[in-house]
């Protein structure tokens, strides 16, 4: 059943997006900022509780609500886990802004990708050179797809194998949202609302991430050049600070054959690169960006190429799966 649910959930994201300043988002602002208010008491252990409340009780909700429906209706189970998905998995969540950048390069008008790239990610790109812009999309865009879809994907078929629905993709979307959330203020104000829960929420995400992260390269290195993604792989994601973005990016930077990472922009994202902090390790980049070409215009196009196959390969592996269960 997990299959038809993220099949449908996909169609109905393209068909009918949700708005870019929905209700949802609110919600869980409104919820996480809660969580934080009333069960921060200044302790260390208060953290954890915060993140326990805000990440844990909406996914053992959903559950449980999904368990009663289950035990009524499959049809009524399998369109309460379409509901559910469409609010935590898809590409429209995102892909406006990779939409929109792509068209004002194709226009010519820099200045506007600029602006809409320090929109999304809110930090200053007005000074960013042609080069540095298309790596930026590249690597916001390769990791926004993990998050919007690979990863909430995997944890969604992983506990829906184990009859508990939709708790994986809610308890893989909060738990990515609460990171965000608490780091934000370090980001757009230069000081963290609260290092304990932005320290928390960040290892915890590290570690629902780990193993979907490293699938999601996996399978751009199966859709893409193959040996060169290993290869990139293997010898290349240490460049990167956090060890779960540093196996995504280089993978999809070694199989389609584009550089990542670098040092070119010190200050942009110090908290995304090791060359900003430590240096370049071991070459093959002069500047500490992976082997391959420097990112032209046709490598988005190579991105977004890239992307839908792996959804294509992880959506038959998941049909195997669900028609060798109704075999057998």
């Amino acid at each position: 059943m997990s299959f038809f649910a993220v099949l449908l959930a996909l169609v109905i994201e393209q068909l009918k997006p949700l708005p870019r300043d929905n209700w949802v988002h609110h919600g869980l602002v409104s919820w996480v900022g809660w969580a934080g208010r009333n069960f921060d008491a200044g302790r260390e252990h208060h953290a954890w509780v915060v993140w326990s409340v805000s990440v844990g009780v909406p996914g053992l909700l959903l559950a449980a609500v999904y368990l009663a429906i289950h035990h009524w209706s499959l049809l009524l189970a399998l369109l309460f886990d379409v509901a559910v998905l469409y609010l935590t998995l898809g590409f429209r969540q995102f892909s406006h802004y990779y939409t929109d950048i792509r068209d004002a390069l194709d226009r010519g008008d820099e200045a506007e990708a600029r602006r809409l790239l320090a929109e999304w990610r809110h930090f200053d790109a007005s000074e960013l050179p042609r080069t540095e812009l298309l790596r930026h999309v590249i690597e916001h865009s390769l990791l926004a797809a993990h998050r919007h879809v690979f990863g909430v994907f995997f944890w969604f078929v992983l506990f829906s194998t184990l009859g508990l629905g939709p708790l994986g993709a809610v308890l893989y979307r909060m738990a990515e949202f609460s990171a965000r959330y608490w780091a934000y203020p370090a980001k757009s104000l230069g000081v963290p609302a609260n290092e304990r829960l932005m320290e928390v929420s960040q290892k915890m995400f590290a570690l629902i991430d780990h193993v979907p992260s490293r699938l999601t390269a996996f399978g751009f290195a199966v859709v893409g050049n193959f040996e060169e993604a290993i290869n990139a792989w293997r010898r290349d994601a240490a460049r990167w600070k956090h060890a779960n973005e540093g196996v995504i990016l280089a993978s999809a930077a070694g199989a389609v054959g584009v550089q990542l990472g670098g040092n070119a922009a010190p200050g942009v994202t110090p908290d995304r690169s090791r060359g900003f902090e430590a240096g370049p390790v071991e070459d093959p980049g002069a500047d500490g960006s992976t082997a391959g070409d420097p990112p032209q215009l046709g490598h988005l196009r190579s991105i977004v190429g890239l992307v839908w196959r792996s959804v294509v390969l992880w959506m038959l592996l998941v049909a195997l799966l669900t028609l060798a269960n109704l075999v057998g």
